[in-house]
């Protein structure tokens, strides 16, 4: 089986992990059996970390007792990033790490993600073997003697903040004088963040800063809505810049010193370009869904741009596969290969402040990149119809320039394309297209919406 097709295996994991609304799809008891699942396919000693939520002590117990009941020793770190867990786990013995979180969910939901002991997110086959033995109830079973043991570590962000400022030029961060506005969205970027900011002395100054499980500052998705206030505030203070992130702080959002915010496609451009110029020769890691703003500031620095499909954890272990310095997708997940393979808001936000000072104001900078329009639309489609609406795409489109890396990519002309690629998570498609000209973006949007409507209806 290709790595699709184990994906689609799965019942519980989704794109990033488990995660549903606590009480009918996430409680105690999933959590228990996922522990000793956990603890059964991957035993030693397992890293547990929580984002905010009202629910996470709730669920990182049971986990808990699932690890210890299987003869695991539970290090708990208790609230940090994920990339934070993901860092302890990599920097340790550690067979693997679990995070609660839900991420951007609202504050009703919450998840499980497990990680490798690499500190990479688990790859398919694992979560699927996890899955079956969680619905086998088949767990390893020990005496009295082996029960595992809980111990705590209250360093573990410290070690992760202190790794991220080795990583930067403190220096010409310092000699900039910036004045930074972090929004944390009351997640756990706030442990970090806005620290570790300071240590490069940096004027820092808080929004939502205190994590909070029900985020009363405003819904945890660093969406342009939800950051009015950022943007007001930005401008209010004469702000280098703005930044945010998202509930489990492994995404980062970045608003200009002129009060606008900066897509995610613009801001990876904008740092894809920077370490290009600093790494002759470099290789970034991006998805076939990504502006080709990326690809182009890219190449102009003098590196070599590889595209995978769609998700995070594809991305960083395509970048370890090849060596890849930096990679991600255009919604603020970003990843360092010379700190980890995973998203990072505080460490994508240390290299954004480092380019600010040493490039001057992001709005200059932003002009400097080539503009491309994207339309992005969706439709229901039931999971059992979804390998044949694609199979049928794919030889509907086979007189065209297309790429099938992920879905249907279908190229109209030089710069304009638009990509077809089912939902891992939901029961829908989704169609990205891509133009110089935005009533074009629109036009192809609509035109293969219609396109792949009729497929679907005609699929049984």
């Amino acid at each position: 089986m290709d790595e699709q097709e184990i994906a689609d295996q799965r019942k519980l994991f989704g794109t990033n992990g488990i995660r549903g609304i606590i009480g009918p799809e996430m409680n105690a008891e999933l959590a228990l059996g996922i522990g000793s699942a956990v603890g059964t396919i991957l035993p030693g000693e397992i890293i547990v970390g929580t984002d905010s939520r009202t629910s996470n002590q709730m669920l990182k117990n049971a986990l808990i007792s699932g690890l210890l009941a299987t003869g695991c020793d539970a290090i708990d770190i208790d609230l940090a990033p994920t990339p934070s867990v993901q860092y302890s786990v990599a920097k340790s013995d550690a067979s693997a790490g679990v995070v609660i979180t839900a991420s951007h969910n609202p504050p009703e939901f919450n998840g499980i993600k497990v990680i490798d002991s690499d500190g990479t997110e688990l790859d398919f086959s694992k979560e699927l073997e996890i899955e079956k033995r969680y619905f086998s109830r088949e767990f390893k079973t020990i005496d009295w003697k082996s029960v595992g043991k809980l111990k705590k570590d209250k360093h573990a962000n410290e070690r992760y903040s202190k790794a991220i400022a080795s990583l930067v030029n403190r220096k010409t961060i310092s000699d900039a004088s910036l004045r930074i506005i972090v929004d944390c969205s009351n997640g756990v970027g706030g442990l970090v963040t806005p620290g570790l900011l300071s240590s490069f002395d940096v004027d820092v100054m808080t929004l939502n800063a205190q994590p909070h499980g029900s985020f009363p500052g405003h819904p945890s998705e660093p969406t342009p809505e939800n950051l009015s206030e950022l943007m007001k505030m930005v401008i209010a203070e004469g702000a280098s810049f703005g930044n945010a992130q998202d509930g489990d702080a492994d995404r980062s959002i970045f608003i200009d010193d002129k009060g606008s915010y900066i897509t995610g496609d613009k801001s990876f451009a904008l740092l894809a370009g920077y370490l290009s110029s600093k790494n002759p020769g470099a290789i970034v890691v991006s998805t076939v869904a990504t502006s080709d703003v990326v690809s182009d500031m890219v190449i102009k620095n003098g590196g070599k741009i590889v595209q995978t499909r769609v998700g995070s954890p594809i991305v960083a272990r395509k970048m370890k596969e090849i060596g890849a310095i930096f990679g991600g997708e255009e919604n603020g997940g970003l990843i360092y290969a010379k700190h980890q393979y995973c998203r990072d808001a505080a460490m994508t936000t240390a290299l954004m402040a480092q380019l600010a000072a040493e490039r001057g104001a992001l709005s200059e900078q932003l002009k400097e990149l080539p503009v491309y329009h994207q339309s992005k639309l969706k439709t229901a489609c039931p999971n059992e119809k979804k390998k044949r609406v694609l199979a049928s795409l794919a030889e509907s489109m086979k007189d065209k320039r297309v790429d099938l890396t992920d879905g249907v990519k279908i190229f109209e002309g030089e710069r304009d394309w638009v990509i077809i690629r089912p939902s891992g998570t939901e029961q829908i498609f989704r169609i990205f297209s891509q133009s110089r000209s935005e009533d074009v973006a629109k036009s192809l949007a609509d035109r293969y919406m219609s396109v792949l409507q009729e497929i679907i209806a005609e699929t049984s």
